[in-house]
């Protein structure tokens, strides 16, 4: 209930927020953020009253959130800076701090920027530097570091690296006009297009923390091997008679040199799964898929001919009986 001070009666600042006086920390912070975000007045230019509102909700804030103060508050009210407490007591802030007008919105609901606090940034704009709790101690815990800029830049590298994982360079040119060389990780298996971050290797920032660099990775492209999610697929050329009559080729892939089986009457097209050879991945390793490609010699002679002529008399297969549009 409110009370009468030197005449006038006194401001309920739980009613103000909307609580009761046995209210948590948590419960006048939340309440608060809700009231400032309904009231604040740029988002209510039609309200002639939401100025007025909003400070009330500001001075309520900044009492029931300090300890101290709330605690001379319940004791002897609103008046408490003027009537009992002493000089001691007395706000540093002005009644509120900087005001409205100085209040980032996009803190209100959750932003901030890079390197940006959150809600704590936009109570300190409006407080004179204190955050929520008060005091020089939770000012220096809560308030971040300003950081420097984040650098872009694109990399390059090789289908062999993207797929085994291995290092590569960058020059980036710092603001002071100076090129640096930097060297960059490039873990097993990255994708055409992720992004890698050099934590702290961005623009300095005085007084603060440097940015990051963010690499956007281009993978090249390779002249037998193609990736589809985490398997290889690679056209691995046979001989008719390998393809025929069956076979066991040797085939290069991220784990060395492997030993295929051709099974006798394989056809063009026909893929070979070989688990375990593929891209790795925290999922598991993909596999490889060997595409067989019958090649023909070019340099037959007639006797080769009629060989092939009397294979194909003998042959009762229609290669084209499930070809339809």
């Amino acid at each position: 209930m409110a009370r009468a001070y030197n005449g006038r009666m006194a401001e309920d600042y739980y009613r103000t927020l909307g609580l009761s006086r046995g209210a948590s920390a948590e419960e006048i912070q939340k309440s608060y953020r809700e009231l400032a975000r309904k009231y604040h007045p740029d988002l209510n230019p039609d309200d002639k009253t939401a100025k007025e509102k909003f400070q009330k909700i500001q001075k309520a804030y900044e009492v029931l959130s300090d300890p101290k103060k709330r605690q001379m508050y319940e004791q002897f009210g609103s008046d408490f800076e003027n009537a009992q407490a002493g000089p001691q007591w007395r706000s540093t802030g002005g009644g509120g701090g900087a005001g409205f007008q100085d209040v980032d919105l996009s803190d209100l609901f959750g932003g901030g920027g890079a390197g940006g606090g959150g809600f704590s940034d936009f109570f300190r704009q409006f407080t004179g530097g204190a955050a929520p709790g008060g005091g020089a101690r939770s000012r220096a815990t809560r308030q971040r570091p300003r950081r420097g800029a984040d650098i872009e830049h694109r990399l390059e590298v090789a289908f062999r690296t993207a797929i085994s994982g291995g290092e590569a360079q960058i020059s980036v040119r710092r603001s002071n006009g100076k090129v640096e060389t930097i060297n960059v990780k490039i873990p097993p298996g990255i994708e055409d297009g992720k992004k890698i971050r050099l934590r702290g290797q961005g623009e300095p920032m005085q007084g603060g923390t440097p940015g990051d660099i963010l690499i956007t990775v281009k993978v090249a492209g390779h002249p037998n091997y193609q990736r589809t999610g985490n398997d290889l697929v690679v056209k691995v050329p046979v001989s008719l008679a390998e393809a025929a009559l069956g076979a066991t080729i040797d085939v290069p892939c991220p784990k060395g040199t492997i030993s295929l089986k051709v099974p006798a009457g394989t056809s063009t097209g026909k893929r070979l799964r070989v688990k375990g050879c593929g891209v790795p991945a925290k999922s598991g390793t993909g596999d490889l898929l060997a595409e067989i490609q019958i090649v023909l010699p070019t340099d037959l002679d007639s006797e080769s001919l009629e060989l092939i002529k009397k294979i194909d008399k003998r042959t009762t297969t229609e290669p084209r009986a499930t070809l339809v549009w």
